[in-house]
């Protein structure tokens, strides 16, 4: 017994120091809180309840204090928000090597939403995109097990794994209620993240002058691939450029932030960050060498940036910033709303906490999270158009068709590009048929009006 008191006296301290570490300013409030709110009540209950499953589950001999620690931390970090997690050490480098540009998976993006683990975006020429996952589908079991009840790292976990390997989803789409079940193999990921109109790097320019750039990902040099891309149409004489940012599930916010930087003048605020903590708020403006996209006189080149559902995240903040500084026209659908900041907190033993700690806001403090960005023009897509143009943008991707079936998704249209390219066709002649600036002779000198 006296053993025993000692381990729940053991664990009650490692809960009180985690609490600690969260800030001296909860405690301080805990001592003002009502009795159910008071750190000591509710440690002293998880305690009991820790040694009543250790002492009188069933197969209570199997488990181990860290392993049901764990499981409650799990447990209290992902009830916060579907961004949130306590991260296992495996966890931890599992989020270490997907920010290094590559893994083993199907290739799609997740998010809960409304409860369902939904997919945000499929990654280009992936397994899962040549399945036909759309973005809002939403996956069911995978491997025949319910992802009801199945926490977000544990689903992606579940979907990750060595190339060459198997995994079976069984997916609905909402908009049609159609239900299938898929066997997917697993392959290594690799993500491009600029693109052409065609899905490749050589990025040519049409006769009407407007080039096209598409952002795939916001990866470590997505900033660097895109001033490449934009060097090599302003080469060929670009007048206008769509910025494709439709299927773009985010990545690196400082990314996000350079990307801005292209097209916006040194010092024009891009990204605010707020969070209940002051240390969090944070206030991000372009740097660099000022606006790369303009005409041989200086003038601003006309843009017009694409978005959809499977816009989220860095591609919110790129599309929110260029929307408000009037820098863009943004063309397609509502944005997916992930506007949240999540700071990654390394732990002693080599696990991590993963914490939402601020929300993002555009220049004019609109709010992302939640709400999504709002484009200028409301072009939808059915789901037909959707994997057409998708198919249209993969590399391979009509050359996998049946042939009946090639040269139908050859001709179609993309509306939201089609949108797009008007647009930027009617200002370019606008531009090109308004009268020069009137002028006078004002002693003898001509001046500018």
């Amino acid at each position: 017994m006296h053993m025993k008191r000692q381990v729940i006296f053991g664990i009650t301290l490692v809960a009180l120091g985690l609490n600690l570490a969260l800030g001296a300013r909860t405690f301080s409030l805990a001592k003002e809180a009502s009795p159910k709110d008071s750190a000591y009540p509710n440690l002293e209950l998880f305690s009991t309840v820790l040694e009543r499953v250790r002492r009188e589950y069933v197969d209570g001999e199997k488990l181990t204090y860290q392993e049901l620690v764990r499981n409650a931390l799990k447990g209290m970090v992902g009830e916060l928000d579907p961004h949130s997690e306590f991260m296992d050490a495996e966890s931890f480098k599992d989020l270490q090597d997907e920010t290094q540009g590559s893994f083993g998976g199907i290739g799609v993006v997740v998010s809960m939403r409304d409860n369902y683990l939904t997919v945000v975006a499929p990654m280009d020429d992936s397994p899962g995109f040549k399945a036909g996952i759309l973005t809002g589908d939403r996956i069911l079991k995978i491997d025949g097990q319910s992802t009801e009840r199945t926490g977000l790292p544990d689903v992606v976990k579940s979907l990750r794994g060595v190339p060459g390997t198997d995994v079976s989803l069984t997916v609905t789409r909402p908009t049609t209620g159609v239900t299938r079940e898929l066997k997917l193999t697993r392959a290594e990921i690799k993500v491009d993240m600029v693109k052409d109109i065609n899905g490749g790097k050589e990025f040519p320019l049409g006769e009407d002058k407007i080039g096209y750039i598409r952002l795939v990902q916001f990866g470590e040099k997505t900033g660097g691939e895109l001033e490449a891309a934009i060097k090599k149409l302003k080469a060929q004489g670009m007048q206008g450029l769509v910025l494709d940012l439709r299927w773009n599930p985010g990545g690196l916010l400082d990314q996000a932030v350079e990307v801005c930087e292209k097209f916006l003048p040194r010092g024009k605020l891009v990204v605010t960050t707020e969070g209940r903590n002051s240390a969090q708020n944070a206030t991000r403006r372009a740097g660099g060498r000022g606006d790369l996209l303009t005409n041989p006189n200086g003038t601003p080149m006309p843009m017009v940036v694409l978005v959809n559902l499977g816009s989220a995240s860095a591609s919110e903040i790129v599309a929110g910033c260029l929307q408000d500084t009037r820098r863009a026209y943004l063309v397609g659908e509502q944005t997916f709303g992930k506007g949240s900041v999540q700071s990654v907190m390394p732990l002693p033993d080599g696990s991590a906490l993963r914490l939402t700690t601020a929300k993002y806001y555009t220049p004019s403090h609109k709010v992302i999270h939640e709400h999504g960005v709002t484009p200028d023009s409301l072009v939808p897509l059915t789901d037909e158009e959707e994997r057409d143009v998708l198919l249209q943008k993969v590399p391979g991707g009509v050359e996998s068709l049946e042939a009946a079936d090639r040269e139908r998704i050859k001709q179609a249209r993309d509306p939201q590009l089609d949108r797009a390219t008007d647009l930027l066709k009617g200002i370019l002649l606008y531009t090109e048929r308004a009268p020069a600036p009137a002028k006078r002779v004002a002693s003898g000198k001509i001046a500018a009006k």
